[in-house]
């Protein structure tokens, strides 16, 4: 007869670090840079994010309008941004990301279903605040497709939290 095993208990502690947590304020610096993961948007995506919104716009809903200069499918630069934003959030901020604090964004060209989107992603500013153990971050992302053009830039300012103490 086999002895009961007994059950095992996990704690974060100052040695281990939890898989997927966001950088603190303190772990980034000016200057360091990132590259995102690269995601090839399909029709699924479009469909789902123009219905999720209510941006029912003919460019978007009628596949060859007439109305339209872009070449192929063309999908709405929010989705573009909510895709890197993703990306940001489950690399970098995921538990420490508080708040967007704002966003400065360029749309520089057309991104098309069957387009493969990525971002680099520059830190440009970390200010402690006063209080709480908190940071203002800001940085600078450039998206680019597959063909290596860049189709959107956007500053973020974020408050991000400290290391736990």
């Amino acid at each position: 007869m086999a002895l009961p095993t007994p059950p095992i208990t996990i704690q974060n502690t100052p040695q281990s670090r939890r898989l997927g947590q966001g950088f603190y304020w303190q772990d980034i610096s000016v200057g360091q840079q990132f590259d995102t993961f690269r995601r090839t948007i399909t029709e699924t995506d479009l469909v789902n994010f123009i219905s999720c919104t209510g941006m029912l716009e003919a460019i978007f809903i009628e596949e060859g309008y007439e109305g339209g200069a872009i070449q192929g499918r063309p999908v709405p630069g929010a989705l573009t941004y909510t895709l890197i934003e993703g990306f940001i959030l489950q690399t970098m901020i995921q538990g420490t990301g508080l708040a967007m604090l704002e966003l400065t964004q360029k749309i520089l060209a057309p991104v098309v279903v069957g387009d493969t989107i990525h971002a680099e992603i520059e830190v440009t500013g970390v200010r402690p605040t006063s209080t709480k153990n908190r940071a203002i971050v800001s940085s600078d992302i450039r998206v680019f497709n597959q063909r290596g053009v860049v189709v959107m830039t956007y500053t973020a300012t974020r408050l991000l939290a400290g290391r736990p103490t």
